[in-house]
């Protein structure tokens, strides 16, 4: 959520710069909205005082034994100026908080202004794309040839957008999630944590996810219901709402292996083919939560952790910088990494790492104790997965295919494969 006082101090900035992310802001009404509460936060703050006062004149006429009914209908016609004026305060306020849960983050200065991802900008590229003397799969022709990739098994079970996923490949799958965890733990200083799957509409709301995406959202029948995680950023993130954290205790930097649940809202017709866009799908998710003035340079280094688990894949990769038309809801500034797959001939994006400033913090209320000032200020949260555990299947498999359909297993893999070096 954007900071209210920002926007009454100079919402024409603001609106420009929401403008280039293809929000619409009227600056104008805005201003005259916000003008209107203030003007009834005066009114509710000076009708209380005179409320207060003649209570007390009330009392001192009672005990000199005076007539006090002119004062009683003074203070009943007081009460419903008050109630009046309290009433309609309270609705603009709402109004407000309302507007405001619509409005995305403010890009950062420097992130490239564009309406899609045809102007995001390519920051660096590693890896040799590989050649092949033989015409390349994808991974659905590789999987369903061998009978390790099974769609037709999952849509019998849950319809389209599932995969059953077989035997060493089921495995390769499982080694890859393994893999990233430890080498986020024990290299990059992450601590993995174990999370429910099902979060509340608190949770959901403080990330971002509500209201702006309630209907890519899977949710319970219950009064009120809890939603199936979309990302295990939303219970990781959440688990700093409403703390104050010691300076001295941050960053916090925490990790996740989980499934992700979403309905695609909005994705019809795109990526049907094999297992890129699922409505389950896992990921290893990366969090952390900085000072202000450090969240910049943090966003570089979980970057460079996720795009760590691919060079030692030995997966070409190129990343980018989002335009400001293609950023998430809650994203400052983001980094897509993008992996070379052979079967599409083209990069598609594994990853995802964004800094999210204080617009998540500000919702969940989340802060830390400056200890030059003493007082609770808000923290800043960054989030990106390390890696999509499916996406980097498929990046394997097709990266590492023989002419024979069979699949090389990567060598920093095959300690959790027991050995298994070709599938």
């Amino acid at each position: 959520m954007l900071d209210p006082q920002f926007l009454r101090s100079d919402p024409e900035s603001i609106a420009a710069r929401l403008a280039t992310r293809g929000y619409e802001l009227d600056p104008e009404a805005w201003r005259k909205l916000d003008a209107r509460r203030k003007e009834l936060q005066l009114r509710t703050q000076e009708l209380q005082n005179q409320k207060n006062q003649s209570a007390k004149s009330i009392g001192e006429v009672k005990r000199r034994g005076e007539d006090i009914q002119p004062l009683l209908e003074k203070v009943k016609h007081l009460g419903d100026e008050l109630s009046e004026a309290e009433s309609e305060f309270g609705a603009i306020r709402e109004r407000q908080q309302a507007w405001l849960m619509e409005m995305p983050n403010v890009p950062d200065d420097g992130v490239p202004e564009g309406q899609d991802e045809s102007a995001n900008v390519e920051v660096r590229r590693w890896g040799v794309i590989p050649t092949f003397d033989f015409e390349p799969r994808d991974h659905v022709d590789l999987g369903e040839a061998s009978g390790l990739l099974d769609a037709a098994s999952a849509a019998k079970l849950s319809g389209s957008r599932f995969a059953v996923l077989r035997g060493r490949l089921s495995r390769l799958h499982r080694a890859l999630a393994q893999f990233m965890l430890d080498v986020h733990t024990s290299e990059h200083g992450y601590t993995e944590l174990y999370l429910p799957y099902l979060v509340n509409g608190e949770a959901m709301t403080g990330t971002g996810q509500l209201p702006k995406f309630g209907d890519d959202a899977f949710a319970t029948t219950d009064d009120p219901p809890r939603y199936l995680i979309p990302t295990a950023e939303v219970p990781m993130t959440n688990l700093v709402a409403g703390e104050i954290i010691e300076q001295d205790a941050l960053p916090l930097r925490f990790t996740s292996h989980t499934p992700c649940f979403r309905r695609e809202a909005g994705s019809y017709g795109k990526d049907t083919r094999g297992i890129i866009r699922q409505h389950q799908f896992e990921k290893v998710e990366l969090v952390q939560v900085t000072r202000p003035d450090r969240s910049a340079d943090a966003l570089e280094e979980l970057t460079g952790h996720a795009e760590v688990i691919l060079k030692r894949l030995e997966l070409p990769y190129r990343t980018v910088v989002l335009c400001t038309g293609d950023m998430g809801f809650s994203a400052a500034r983001t980094y897509d990494i993008e992996v070379w797959l052979p079967g599409q001939d083209t990069y598609r994006e594994i990853s995802s790492c964004s800094v999210c400033t204080d617009f998540q913090a500000r919702r969940m209320m989340a802060r830390y104790r400056n200890t030059e000032t003493g007082k609770p200020e808000l923290v800043h949260t960054l989030n990106g997965s390390g890696l999509a555990v499916g996406r980097t299947l498929i990046a394997v498999m097709e990266n590492y295919q023989q002419r024979d359909g069979s699949i090389r297993v990567p060598e920093a893999l095959r300690p959790y494969m027991g050995g298994i070096e070709v599938i």
